[in-house]
C-alpha cells in the first residue's frame, strides 16, 4: 500500500510539473504577443521575465514536492497562468499611457507584489504543516478579522478614495484591510460552525416542508446580516458588504444542508439592500447606474456617473468573438482599466472565447477547493475548503456581473488579474492554504486506498 501511495503522490506532482509548463508558456507568450501588438517588437525585457517566470514556477512546485507533497496538482499551474495574464494585460496598458502626460507604471509593481504573495504562500504552505491547527484560533480569527474590517475607520489611517473608506496608508503603501479580513473570518466561521452546525441544523419548526432555525439560533445570522450592513453603511463598499454576508451563507448551508438558512440569508439581504437604496444615497447610486447607464443625464454626473461603465460595454462589445488581439485594442480608454475593469480590458483583446477560459480557469480553481472539501474528514477543513473556493466564486461572479451589468457595479478586484497587492496577497494566502487543505485530503484518500 505504501508503495501505491508513492507512486500516486509522484504522478501528480508530475502532473504539476507539465501543467506549469504549459502555465510558464502562456505567461510569457502574452507578455510576447503584448510587445508585438503595441509597440511592433518583443518587449526588452521579455527574457528576464521568461527566466523569472521559469524560476518562480520552479522554486513552488521544488516547495510544494518537499512540504505538501500529496497537494492537488491542478491548483498551482491555474493560478500562476492567471497571475501571468494579468501582468501582461496590465503591462500592456502602462504601454498605452507611455505616451501621454500622465506614464504609469503599474506593471513593475504588480511584479514585485507577485514576489512578495508567492513566497508569503511557500512560507504558510512550509510552516502550516496541519490546516486543523487553525481551529484553535477561532475566536482570535473573529476579532483580527473585524479588527481588519474597522481599520480604515480609523482617523489617521483611513483613507477615502472615490467615496469609499476602503483603503489605508502605512509606510507610503496602500493597502486595503477587507482582502484580508475575509480570509480570517472564513476561519472563525470554519470554527464557530462546526463546534454549532448540530444545533443549527436539527433544531427548529418544520413550514411547508422546510426546517427553519430557532429563534435563539438566529443570532449568528442576524450578527453577520448587521456586520455587512455596518460595511455597506460606514464604508460605503457594496461588494465586501456582499462578500462578507455570502460567505457566511454558503458556509452555513455546507455545514447544516439546510435551504432554510439560505432562504432566511437572502431575505435580509435583500431587505437590507433595498432600504439601502432608499436611505443612502451612495447606494441609491449605484443602483441608478446600473439601471439607467445609458441615460445621458446619468452618463454624464459627475461624480458618480456611468461613463466608466460604458465606456467597458463598449470595449467588450468591440472585442467581438476573438477580440482586437493583445496589444491591438484601446482599453486604455477605460478609467481604472487596470483594477476595477481589467475583465473589460481583457474581454476587448482576447474577445468572448479568450474571456470566457479565463473564468473557466476560475471555475477549474473553485471545482479543486470543493473537491479536497469533499475529500476532507475533519468538519473544519471540509467547511475552510468550501468556504475559500466560494468567496473566490462569488468575488469573480461579481466582479464580471457588475461590468457586465447584470448586477450593479461593487468596487471589487478580480483576484489575480486586477492591480493591486492587497488582492494580489490575500488571493494567493488563499491558494496557499488550499494547497495545505487538499495534501490532508488527498494523502488521506492515497493511504486509505
Amino acid at each position: 500500500m505504501a508503495i501505491v501511495a508513492d507512486l500516486r503522490i509522484r504522478s501528480s506532482r508530475r502532473t504539476e510539473a507539465v501543467l506549469l509548463v504549459v502555465a510558464v508558456v502562456l505567461v510569457v507568450s502574452a507578455y510576447m504577443l503584448v510587445g508585438v501588438g503595441a509597440t511592433g517588437g518583443l518587449p526588452p525585457n521579455v527574457y528576464v521575465l521568461g527566466l523569472g517566470t521559469v524560476v518562480a514556477a520552479t522554486g513552488a512546485h521544488l516547495a510544494l514536492r518537499r512540504w505538501a507533497s500529496a497537494a492537488d496538482p491542478v491548483i498551482l499551474p491555474v493560478t500562476l497562468a492567471l497571475n501571468g495574464l494579468g501582468l501582461a494585460m496590465i503591462y500592456r496598458l502602462d504601454l498605452a499611457h507611455a505616451d501621454t502626460a500622465s506614464p504609469t507604471s503599474f506593471a513593475p509593481r504588480q511584479l514585485a507584489w507577485t514576489v512578495i504573495s508567492m513566497s508569503v504562500a511557500i512560507a504558510i504552505v512550509a510552516l502550516l504543516r496541519d490546516h486543523r491547527l487553525m481551529r484553535r484560533f477561532t475566536y482570535t480569527a473573529m476579532a483580527v478579522g473585524l479588527g481588519l474590517l474597522l481599520l480604515p475607520l480609523v482617523p489617521g489611517l483611513g483613507v477615502e478614495r472615490r467615496g469609499a473608506h476602503l483603503w489605508i496608508d502605512v509606510a507610503g503603501l496602500s493597502l486595503q484591510p477587507a482582502e484580508l479580513a475575509k480570509i480570517a473570518l472564513a476561519v472563525f466561521f470554519a470554527g464557530y460552525l462546526v463546534a454549532n452546525r448540530h444545533s443549527l441544523a436539527l433544531a427548529g419548526p418544520r413550514v411547508l416542508g422546510l426546517r427553519f432555525p430557532r429563534a435563539r439560533d438566529l443570532g449568528p445570522l442576524l450578527l453577520a446580516w448587521i456586520a455587512s450592513l455596518a460595511v455597506l453603511v460606514y464604508q460605503r463598499d457594496l461588494g465586501t458588504s456582499l462578500l462578507f454576508f455570502g460567505l457566511f451563507l454558503a458556509m452555513v448551508y455546507v455545514a447544516t444542508a439546510r435551504l432554510s438558512w439560505v432562504l432566511l440569508g437572502c431575505g435580509l439581504f435583500v431587505a437590507g439592500a433595498i432600504v439601502a437604496g432608499m436611505v443612502f444615497s451612495h447606494v441609491a447610486d449605484r443602483y441608478d447606474i446600473w439601471l439607467h447607464a445609458l441615460d445621458p443625464e446619468v452618463y454624464a454626473r459627475s461624480p458618480g456617473g456611468s461613463e466608466q461603465l460604458v465606456r467597458g460595454l463598449f470595449g467588450l462589445a468591440s472585442g467581438g468573438l476573438f477580440g482586437t488581439g493583445l496589444g491591438e485594442g484601446m482599453p486604455s480608454q477605460v478609467p481604472f482599466a487596470e483594477s476595477d475593469f481589467i475583465v473589460s480590458s481583457l474581454g476587448e483583446e482576447l474577445g468572448l472565447v479568450g474571456l470566457s477560459a479565463i473564468l473557466c480557469l476560475y471555475v477549474i480553481l473553485v471545482q479543486r477547493a470543493l473537491r479536497t472539501s469533499l475529500g476532507l474528514r475533519d468538519g473544519f477543513g471540509k467547511l475552510l475548503a468550501a468556504g475559500l473556493g466560494f468567496s473566490m466564486a462569488l468575488q469573480v461572479f461579481v466582479v464580471v456581473g457588475g461590468v457586465t451589468r447584470v448586477i450593479p457595479l461593487t468596487g471589487l478586484t478580480t483576484p489575480f488579474l486586477a492591480y493591486g497587492g492587497s488582492s494580489l496577497l490575500s488571493n494567493w494566502v488563499i491558494i496557499a492554504l488550499l494547497i495545505r487543505i487538499s495534501d490532508g485530503a488527498r494523502r488521506v484518500e492515497v493511504f486509505d486506498r
